[in-house]
């Protein structure tokens, strides 16, 4: 079975461009790579009721906490079989997101913190009940909310369908978020971490060593 690696981070940290990164990184270390990114936008009715619901259709979805995090843990639910299948397929499986994206923003939303009782919520349904698969190791890509906001803003203006979501726009609840990852990365919530500057750079060659070898 191949090792599945998460990266996690804020909205505009960076983790698309670090996910090309390590691909290719991986792939100079021979190592076969596929890869996966959450929500999946276009191939799942969940991620697509999530999205319509942060750009304030449906009503006052998007105001529940409980029932967002639910819609979200619905769309990994139904990746299961292809992770498990390319996990049999490849020495890497990478995902842009995972379960600690829905325990960071909703413990943020809620003012929690990483062991409050949404968190532990969290696990209990996409571990325990919906049978995810555990990462074998997950990445934070840290940046300052302030960085991730302005990369965002960027994005937002340079892409026509990357606008941002209330998520996005919400600053306040970015800087909560940034502080529920550190504490769910320095606890090795559900698996070991690595934390990555992601305003000086990362190095992928060096990150994708200490994934193959993490002894």
């Amino acid at each position: 079975m191949g090792r599945l690696v998460v990266i996690e981070g804020l909205d505009g940290a960076g983790k698309r461009t670090l996910t090309e990164a390590l691909t290719k990184a991986l792939h100079n270390l021979g190592k076969s790579v596929t890869t996966l990114a959450f929500p999946r936008y276009g191939r799942s009715v969940h991620a697509d009721l999530v999205r319509e619901a942060l750009h304030h259709e449906h009503g006052d979805l998007a105001g529940s906490v409980y029932g967002m995090a639910v819609l979200y843990a619905l769309d990994r639910r139904g990746a299961i079989a292809a992770i498990t299948d390319d996990l049999k397929l490849h020495d890497v499986v990478l995902l842009d997101r995972y379960i600690a994206s829905n325990a960071a923003y909703g413990a943020a939303r809620l003012h929690q913190d990483a062991g409050g009782e949404f968190v532990r919520w969290l696990r209990e349904l996409e571990i325990t009940r919906f049978g995810l698969p555990v990462p074998d190791a997950q990445i934070l890509l840290r940046v300052s909310p302030e960085i991730a906001a302005e990369r965002a803003e960027r994005r937002a203006r340079s892409e026509v369908d990357r606008a941002k979501d209330a998520f996005e726009s919400d600053d306040d609840l970015q800087v909560r978020c940034a502080s529920v990852y550190d504490r769910l990365a320095a606890e090795g919530w559900l698996s070991p971490w690595h934390v990555v500057d992601g305003t000086a750079g990362s190095d992928a060659d060096e990150l994708a060593r200490l994934l193959v070898h993490p002894g």
